[in-house]
């Protein structure tokens, strides 16, 4: 993958992305409307990572109720989530 993602990545991504809670959909497409365009290969894989995290700890840390840790607490994944608290 280069730095511009093809169609497929790009529904794989938006796939990975779907979530439980309509609050992280929310938060998570809007950011993918707005940057999909621009993600290079180490943004899908720090996105992957972030998609990883159960729901209800994704909305905390979407909403600055907690700060990411432990593996989730790279920088590539803070950047990314900054970005979608700044939306």
């Amino acid at each position: 993958m280069s730095g511009d993602l093809s169609v497929l990545d790009r529904a794989r991504l938006r796939w990975r992305a779907r979530r439980g809670l309509l609050e992280n959909d929310l938060i998570i497409t809007r950011f993918l409307d707005a940057h999909e365009a621009r993600l290079t290969e180490t943004d899908v894989r720090a996105l992957t990572r972030l998609f990883e995290m159960g729901d209800n700890e994704l909305l905390d840390v979407l909403l600055g109720r907690v700060d990411l840790s432990g593996s989730y607490d790279d920088p590539d994944i803070r950047r990314l989530v900054e970005q979608m608290k700044a939306m």
